[in-house]
């Protein structure tokens, strides 16, 4: 058990944490403290990649869990906005959708031996949805009331930002891996 796969463990075990403390509105500052556990998770998969790669420490585990966890960070905190009514279902239904199209393409990839690294459009989107989520954990139009049409005019551009990038790194990642899918029918 590497560092690596320790901090791809942490970012795990902080998920329920984070819901806990985002879902439970009598928490004192609990908009706070779930968006410094959100970005502590976030931060630690920024390094387990970079240590992992850096000193060779990469493992079929970390080659499972991290993406596996990234996407549980991402998605629990998509769905909880739900309840929150903070986003719209069907976008996050496109977001989750999208996750699951892109890590069965890559388990299609990985089956033949393929390794497909993430482009441009992913690493955009994912930099978005991360500023996304931590402005909708913020949730500052509830601090500046005077403010609130404003703040969510701003927190539904970064959302439809989000959903357009979510969308358009879907499709260029087909697009250039299109092979993948010819390949495994071989």
């Amino acid at each position: 058990m590497n560092l690596p796969n320790k901090l791809t463990i942490l970012r795990t075990l902080l998920i329920p944490f984070f819901l806990v403390v985002l879902l439970w509105q009598s928490v004192p500052y609990g908009n706070w403290i779930a968006l410094f556990i959100f970005i502590i998770a976030s931060l630690t998969d920024m390094l387990d990649g970079k240590i992992a790669r850096k000193y060779n420490l990469v493992t079929n585990f970390g080659k499972f869990m991290d993406p596996l966890a990234d996407k549980l960070l991402v998605t629990s905190a998509l769905i909880a906005f739900i309840e929150l009514e903070r986003i719209s279902a069907w976008i996050v239904i496109i977001i989750i959708a999208r996750e699951f199209i892109i890590s069965g393409f890559r388990t299609v990839a990985a089956d033949n031996g393929i390794v497909i690294a993430a482009g441009i459009w992913g690493k955009m989107k994912t930099a978005e949805q991360m500023v996304m989520i931590c402005i909708l954990i913020a949730d500052f139009g509830s601090l500046f009331t005077e403010y609130a049409s404003a703040i969510h005019m701003f927190e539904n551009t970064l959302i439809y930002i989000a959903l357009i990038l979510t969308i358009v790194s879907m499709i260029d990642y087909l697009a250039h891996n299109k092979g993948v899918l010819s390949e495994s029918n071989k």
